[in-house]
């Protein structure tokens, strides 16, 4: 089956009553985890952008909090975590946030990727999308972002 287009989609939804699209939105909940945690944001948080990002951080505490070293498999699970996470909000300044305080946990807990290319490439690959989003926010903040962004 092909999917239709998001303009289709949305001129199909505003056709639904309240009752038909309550049920929709619950069915496609249940379908994926996904879906269910992008309605969960939604719902719950978008309305807290500060929050969510707050609570996105100390995530990011948690899932480094690891005892010992920290390898480039554990990496890579928490930049796929954050950047779904990102990905529901669609807030620049919570990613740029969210980005800045997971570099800044790296450099804290001292890790170092010593030859593993993978490694140096995530980290490399995060300073250059906080340096992409830095320029789509307000000028005021874009400095300090800026400097943020220098310390790394």
């Amino acid at each position: 089956m092909k999917a239709a287009t998001i303009s289709q989609l949305k001129k199909e939804l505003a056709q639904l009553d309240r009752d038909d699209l309550l049920d929709v939105c619950v069915r496609m909940a249940k379908f994926k985890v996904e879906s269910k945690e992008l309605l969960t944001y939604l719902l719950m948080r978008a309305d807290d952008e500060i929050g969510y990002a707050n609570d996105l951080c100390s995530e990011l505490d948690k899932h480094l909090e690891t005892p010992g070293r920290i390898h480039k498999k554990t990496l890579r699970k928490v930049v796929r975590w954050m950047d779904k996470s990102l990905r529901y909000s669609g807030d620049k300044e919570t990613e740029l946030q969210v980005r800045i305080h997971f570099c800044q946990r790296i450099k804290e807990k001292g890790i170092h990727f010593g030859n593993c290319r993978v490694s140096i490439n995530m980290y490399a690959t995060q300073l250059k999308k906080i340096d992409k989003v830095i320029g789509k926010v307000h000028p005021d903040l874009q400095f300090d972002y800026s400097q943020q962004l220098s310390g790394l």
